[in-house]
């Protein structure tokens, strides 16, 4: 067992956040897949106040060694999410964590305030790459501005606060420290690098919404040197993701210091890859224990 912000998972690896859809996997490959769960934790797709449609299409673009992804957040908005989807995800036996996106202080307290009163709820993530209508930043890319939002919110709620911070920063660090300090309980990393990709016809970009986020095995590298570097300066527990392919990589994680490893990528290419790296993993335990 695995104790992470006083929740109790049977192993370390979770979903990342908008990569496994469990209802929609459920109706496609019924119960096969996920009896019993993949994952020792379901992250849900990120939630807004209000709908969200997406990006336009295009809204991905296959580069090597993984892929770009423009697909802009769509889901429903939180009314429909606690109403319908709630429920669902409970059912499938493992703690929920929430994940929730605002762009700015207000709407992540509403959101926080909404969501911290569900029992269904056992800790919430906070997705801090919406662009900040004041610094042009990403609100996670600012240390001062972050440790002001977790300040903000800490009080909201008693359950843990977990904070997906952006790679897309100077010094990450710095803002995991920041989060941290603001009362932050873990922080979760990386999240898809900036990038572009252009047509081959028109030599303009592809992706509908002009750039998206990397993902996959080319950014692998970039996960491990950002998430040891984090390791360095908090003392929160760190959920490692980046390029996670096999229990070998998850393990390169743990060993730089995550506490748990998020599936991304390739829950596409391979819907039960949360199975097999949790397996993958535990045979490499055991392998270095003997």
């Amino acid at each position: 067992m695995i104790e992470f912000c006083g929740l109790e998972l049977e192993h370390p690896i979770i979903n990342a956040s908008g990569c496994f859809d469990a209802l929609a996997a459920r109706e496609v490959f019924g119960d096969a897949l996920i009896k019993p769960f993949p994952f020792a934790a379901y992250v849900s797709k990120t939630v807004t106040l209000a709908p969200r449609a997406g990006n336009p299409p295009p809204r991905l673009w296959e580069t090597a060694g993984g892929m770009l992804n423009s697909i802009g957040l769509p889901n429903p908005g939180i009314d429909v999410y606690l109403e319908r989807h709630l429920g669902e995800y409970a059912k499938l036996g493992v703690p929920l964590i929430t994940n929730v996106m605002g762009s700015s202080e207000a709407e992540f307290a509403a959101l926080l305030e909404r969501v911290a009163e569900r029992e269904e709820v056992a800790a919430i993530e906070l997705n801090v790459s919406c662009p900040n209508v004041a610094t042009g930043l990403d609100i996670g890319a600012d240390p001062a501005g972050l440790r002001s939002l977790l300040v903000a919110l800490r009080p909201l709620t008693r359950k843990p606060l977990i904070v997906k911070l952006t790679p897309n920063t100077a010094d990450v660090g710095a803002c995991a420290l920041a989060a941290q300090d603001g009362g932050a309980d873990a922080v979760s990393l990386i999240n898809t690098l900036r990038a572009m990709a252009l047509s081959p016809a028109s030599g303009r970009p592809w992706l509908g919404g002009r750039t998206g986020g990397m993902s996959g095995p080319a950014i692998r590298a970039v996960a491990l040197a950002q998430v040891a570097a984090v390791a360095e300066r908090v003392s929160v527990p760190i959920i490692g993701m980046g390029g996670v392919a096999s229990g070998r990589d998850a393990a390169a994680l743990l060993e730089v210091g995550a506490r748990l490893v998020a599936v991304g990528t390739e829950s596409f290419r391979d819907p039960a890859a949360g199975h097999r790296i949790a397996n993958e993993l535990s045979a490499r335990f055991a392998e270095n224990a003997a």
